[in-house]
């Protein structure tokens, strides 16, 4: 054991390392009896890759570079394929990234594309994909630009044909509801075939703020009857529906102030917990139903668990196993469910429950220690006191190397980190990015702020209009109360964040004097131009929750915003930029970048070719992770060894 100061502890935990374990499996699936998921692949460019379980066990990739299996409907995404075995044989239908046509792959054979190719705008896309083999179609989400700009767009459910009819052909796709609703989700097939139920909602809501869950007949050509509205409103979010194996209609809904589930309008297990979550992704499972009536289910409070729900007596039976954390991804084949599970020790892995047993294994995606897990941060649970008496969650990661200690008496530096959303959270998990930092000296407070979710509506609410100010304030008070106590340095703190986390970070640099640094990550900066036209459709609303309409309160849009208040910016900060990000654009750093011009204030701007919102890649996330940390040791006057130094300019 040495004793050495805090920041300079040697580590196995490079940044290649952290980077090489970015990203978790998602889109679980059967495709007959085997379990086939999305694993990201960040040293081969950031693709992601379709992966099967075969039955002896082995993974394999389906589909080798530089297929890209990823939807940019709403430009993050959805659940990208659907299969099925089709004379002893997989057949599947998947999104590609680069060009978003929907394609099918028979085994032994190339892809070859279903859709047709739009030059309009941001062309034709496609989510949750569902073979409809009855009727030799696929059934989507179709997302369809119809004029240049990011807002010119109409979604439906529709249908294409698999004999390829449509691959030159848009008439050949067949639209199966009327675009009356600016969003819609994948429809859920009733087990008779007789009817659809799926979400839909309209500007200026976002899904966590109001949904619609719409039921429709389906004739036996596949068209549907007339629709009609049975839950959900402007002030009721329904996150997810499905059938129960008897046609029962099941959906969660926040009616009650936290997303539970119902069955035909009656809650089953009334609970001050979340069995839902924010939509950001269309074909997010949080529950799937079990032929024998049972429901799988994603929940809890802050963290998740996976249970097996009876909807006759309410109760629950969580799967054992060392997971502490579920991702909103699950599948169901027989008795058979899979889910993707994680904890503080381990990545996120592929999970198999046996609801007959009760037994669950790792079925994929398993997770691998890439260093001794020693070196791994042991985290803490805590919860603290915000300025106006509320609650803040948070996750603390003290400093931790098994080989090193600081000397007595010294508080280690801390990085405070906002996530992004706004209305998300920070997981529990194993997070090798964090470990970078943690396991050479340096502590990391991640702040599910208010605004975040997994704690109720009403803690979500808090942000209401209030973005900019309690988000920054809570931040503030978990860094402020860990000086206060000791376990961090007052004169050592900083703040990081990506996305809405960057628009944290920047106000939080600008109207405080918390931090002594902080990293800003494709950041929000300038809410009047990002709300007027440099965003994406999904997000070109959301400040009016947020901030309020601009129509009404122009001048907070400008009192809020960092960009307005660049003068004040008196610290040293690192900028970090994707060039071809689409939902915080460029010009919002360009801006900002603008105004410090001349203010000698240390800072480094580095942008990404061929990165968009949120890195994908590993040679990015390496030089991410280690301009970071080169940030922290100049301005903390530390001495990480092996680390390249960042270039500041004034």
């Amino acid at each position: 054991m040495r004793t050495l100061a805090y920041g300079s502890w040697s580590s196995p935990i490079d940044a290649a390392v952290a980077a090489a374990h970015e990203g978790l499996p998602e889109y679980v699936g059967f495709v007959g009896d085997e379990v086939w998921w999305i694993e990201p692949r960040p040293t081969e460019g950031g693709r992601r890759t379709l992966v099967r379980r075969r039955d002896d066990g082995r993974e394999e990739p389906v589909l080798p570079a530089p297929w890209n299996v990823r939807s940019r409907v709403v430009e993050y995404g959805g659940h990208p394929w659907a299969g099925a075995v089709v004379d002893g044989r997989p057949l599947v239908a998947f999104v590609d990234f680069a060009d978003q046509r929907l394609y099918l792959y028979e085994e032994g054979g190339e892809p070859r594309p279903l859709s047709p190719v739009s030059e309009v705008g941001g062309g034709l896309r496609w989510v949750e994909p569902q073979l409809r083999l009855d009727l030799g179609e696929v059934w989507c989400v179709l997302e369809e630009f119809i004029g240049p700009s990011p807002t010119d767009v109409r979604r439906v459910l529709a249908a294409v044909p698999l004999d390829g009819s449509a691959a030159d052909d848009r008439g050949a796709v067949r639209e199966l509801t009327d675009g009356r609703h600016q969003f819609v989700t994948g429809a859920r097939i009733s087990p008779d075939g007789r009817r659809a139920a799926w979400l839909a909602w309209d500007h200026p809501r976002m899904p966590w703020d109001g949904t619609e869950l719409l039921v429709a007949d389906v004739g036996t050509e596949g068209v549907f009857g007339d629709v009609s509205v049975v839950a959900g409103g402007p002030d009721e979010s329904i996150a997810q529906v499905d059938w129960s194996a008897d046609g029962r209609l099941l959906y969660t809904s926040d009616r009650g102030g936290w997303w539970n589930l119902y069955r035909d309008g009656v809650p089953l297990c009334p609970r001050e917990e979340e069995f839902g979550g924010p939509l950001w992704k269309l074909g997010l499972r949080w529950f799937a139903p079990l032929p024998g009536g049972l429901v799988a289910v994603v929940h809890g409070r802050g963290t998740t668990a996976l249970g097996i729900l009876d909807p006759e007596t309410g109760e629950i039976v969580d799967a054992a196993g060392p997971w502490t954390e579920f991702a909103p991804t699950l599948a169901v084949s027989g008795e058979r469910v899979v889910a993707v599970g994680a904890s503080p020790r381990s990545a996120y892995e592929v999970v198999e429950l046996d609801t007959r047993t009760g037994r669950t294994r790792v079925v994929g995606a398993a997770h691998d220690d890439a260093v001794d897990p020693a070196y791994y941060p042991e985290p803490q649970i805590r919860t603290f006191t915000g300025p106006a008496g509320d609650e803040i969650h948070a996750h603390i990661y003290p400093p931790h190397n098994p080989g090193c200690v600081a000397p007595a008496d010294t508080p280690p530096p801390y990085v405070v980190r906002a996530h992004g959303g706004p209305t998300d959270r920070a997981p529990l998990v194993l997070d090798l990015a964090i470990a970078y930092f943690t396991s050479r000296g340096i502590g990391v407070a991640e702040v599910n702020y208010g605004g975040s979710s997994g704690y109720g509506r009403e803690y979500r609410d808090r942000l209401r209009e209030q973005w900019g100010v309690v988000d920054v304030e809570d931040c503030a008070a978990v860094a402020l109360a860990l000086a206060d106590e000791g376990t961090a340095d007052r004169d050592r703190l900083a703040i990081r964040g990506g996305s809405a986390g960057g628009w944290t970070t920047a106000a939080s640099l600008t109207t405080t004097d918390v931090y002594a640094c902080g990293t800003i990550l494709y950041p929000i900066l300038d809410l009047a131009a990002w709300g007027t036209g440099e965003t994406h459709d999904f997000e070109s609303r959301y400040l009016e929750s947020l901030v309020g309409p601009l129509a009404e309160v122009p001048a907070r849009y400008a009192e809020r915003s960092p960009t307005a208040h660049a003068d004040r910016l008196t610290v040293p900060f690192l900028l970090l930029q994707g060039l071809d990000d689409v939902i915080c654009p460029p010009a919002q750093c360009e801006r900002f970048l603008a105004r410090i011009e001349g203010s000698r204030v240390p800072h480094a701007y580095i942008a990404f070719e061929g990165e968009g919102h949120g890195f994908k890649r590993a040679e990015t996330m390496i030089r991410v992770l280690e301009s970071e940390l080169s940030l922290y040791a100049q301005v903390f006057g530390l001495n990480p060894p092996g680390i390249p130094k960042l270039e500041l300019a004034k």
